[in-house]
């Protein structure tokens, strides 16, 4: 089935400490001529609605402004205790079809992949919901998009997305990140790191340990983070 049309909520909080965001979105409406945008919440919430290739161009445009804003910062401030990489999709762009299918509903929500691993660590819940409701997903690298689809329809879906949506705005404004390269590291090294890290997390069991073959992902509150790594 195609979508002649989509409304997306947009979260424009992620440029609030650099741009004024009415400025911002005048700018967008002048570039945007074919999207419909709302009013401007005092939560940096901000509705679009038009076609889905318009929709997408918009995000483009929004992801390379984010990374723009973003390197400036790094450059800037060298602080290790930092959001997950701010770039508009961690910020998520939800997309709500207008038009569901007359068998069902399906809901799309977009999260930044990190902040979506801690929520399915620690908040599973949101995601086992009944029979009616399947719950997929799709990773690619920072952006992890997420399908909700209901056969019985009935605004499943759609509650569904609100409390993932409102479960990651929270999280996202708390938790950090930092990486610790394995490069560099000898195979003992990388099996001392996961031994040490495994007691480390019965010690702080809010933090979330990811293990890639390249690197070690920390995730959690600021402060926890800096009593794990210190530990480490």
């Amino acid at each position: 089935q195609v979508f002649s049309s989509v409304t997306s909520l947009l979260n424009m909080s992620v440029f609030k400490d650099h741009l004024v965001l009415e400025e911002l979105i005048q700018e967008l409406q002048k570039k945007s001529t074919d999207l419909s945008f709302g009013p401007l919440q005092p939560n940096g919430i901000i509705s679009v609605q038009g076609s889905f290739p318009a929709i997408q161009s918009l995000r483009d445009f929004l992801f390379l402004k984010a990374k723009s804003l973003s390197e400036k910062e790094q450059r800037g401030d060298q602080e290790s205790h930092q959001r997950p990489q701010r770039k508009l999709q961690q910020h998520r762009l939800s997309r709500e079809p207008k038009h569901p299918s007359q068998d069902g509903e399906k809901q799309v929500v977009v999260l930044d992949t990190d902040t979506y691993h801690y929520m399915k660590c620690f908040y599973p819940k949101i995601f086992q919901i009944n029979a009616d409701v399947v719950i997929s997903d799709t990773t690619d690298g920072d952006v992890t998009t997420v399908c909700i689809e209901s056969r019985s329809g009935a605004g499943q879906a759609l509650r569904v997305r609100q409390k993932i949506e409102s479960q990651y705005i929270e999280l996202h404004q708390v938790l950090r990140k930092e990486r610790i390269d394995f490069e560099k590291c000898t195979r003992e090294e990388k099996e001392r790191y996961t031994a040490v890290c495994k007691t480390l997390r019965s010690l702080h069991p809010s933090v979330l340990a990811i293990f890639y073959n390249t690197h070690l992902d920390i995730i959690g509150t600021s402060s926890e983070i800096f009593k794990f790594t210190k530990e480490m």
